[in-house]
């Protein structure tokens, strides 16, 4: 078929990437541009304090992003591998190819690349995107690719992820990622109030807040994992086996989890140990020796007060 304004008329939905996609992007973007705007801003911030403003904003901002784009991407696990194997049904073709599964909270990227990618007379590059959302029908998504005539590997590895196939791994994804999705979005509320506390003088209700938020980021891994406990298929293609391991957005979301223990802890503790130390680094503390020492640099001119009051001392004497 020819290409019409770039698009395969085969493929009538919209192509998904395997790692990032526009919604991640977005993500990035608008947390960039929040980045950019405070750096803009703090020059305006004088003395120790622009150091701590600085180290707030940020490390705030790398948890958010961090919150937010793990909903979008589809590399929580993953696994590759190099085989040979049939090309298409009812053909006896072999080629050479890397295939790799990248499986998300909403659902499965399943790439196939040829090694080289011109081979047979054809080139052998697909990214193809099956989701299991609530609102989607995974297995709707299967029958297109079979009526497309997708890759055989490409289908084999779909099967596997269907709702009637033996492997019974369908159920547990689905639900397991629509949970895991749903207490990142509350950790990210709960993100969004511990910054407006940290703004008020009400730090240790923040570091509170910033516990809550790794808990529930806790719980999101705790739900995903809970796909363990299904044993996984074999995905044998050739004489090689495909195995999916944790990917990249799975311990970042450990990693900020973490962090925002940690922060949190710290924060709860110098509310109880030091509490001035706590207010110096939220630039909420009274510094009465900085307001003495400006008072004190205020000079008056003795000539200008007598000059001043000079006029008022003849009608005084007149009164009396």
């Amino acid at each position: 078929m020819t290409l019409f304004d770039g698009i395969y008329p085969f493929y009538l939905q919209q192509r998904k990437a395997a790692g990032f996609n526009i919604s991640t992007i977005i993500v990035i973007v608008v947390f960039l541009t929040l980045a950019c705007s405070f750096l803009l801003i703090i020059p305006g911030i004088r003395g120790r304090a622009r150091l701590y403003w600085t180290l707030r904003v940020l490390l705030s901002l790398f948890m958010g992003v961090g919150i937010v784009v793990v909903q979008f991407t589809g590399d929580w696990e993953t696994g590759w591998v190099q085989a040979n194997t049939s090309y298409k049904s009812f053909s006896r073709a072999v080629v050479n190819v890397d295939i790799g599964v990248h499986i998300g909270l909403e659902g499965v990227n399943i790439t196939l690349k040829g090694n080289p990618v011109n081979q047979i007379n054809e080139t052998i590059n697909y990214n193809e995107y099956f989701s299991w959302s609530f609102g989607s029908n995974y297995d709707h998504s299967y029958r297109e690719g079979l009526e497309k005539g997708l890759p055989s590997p490409i289908l084999y590895v779909a099967e596997k992820f269907t709702s009637q196939s033996p492997c019974a791994v369908h159920r547990q994804y689905r639900i397991s990622g629509h949970y895991a999705s749903a207490t990142l979005w509350v950790a990210f509320c709960t993100w969004i109030i511990s910054n407006i506390l940290f703004s008020m003088p009400a730090l240790v209700y923040g570091g509170y807040m910033l516990l809550v938020t790794g808990a529930f980021m806790t719980f999101s891994l705790l739900s995903f994992s809970t796909v363990r406990n299904s044993p996984m298929c074999l995905i044998q293609i050739g004489t090689a086996i495909l195995r999916v391991a944790y990917g990249g957005s799975f311990w970042l979301t450990l990693v900020i989890g973490l962090l925002c223990f940690v922060a949190g802890i710290t924060v709860v503790a110098l509310h109880h140990l030091n509490l001035d130390l706590l207010k110096t680094f939220f630039d909420l503390r009274e510094d009465k020796t900085e307001e003495y020492q400006e008072m004190a640099e205020v000079h008056v001119n003795s000539y200008f007060v007598n000059k001043a009051l000079a006029p008022s001392q003849p009608l005084e004497t007149n009164n009396v």
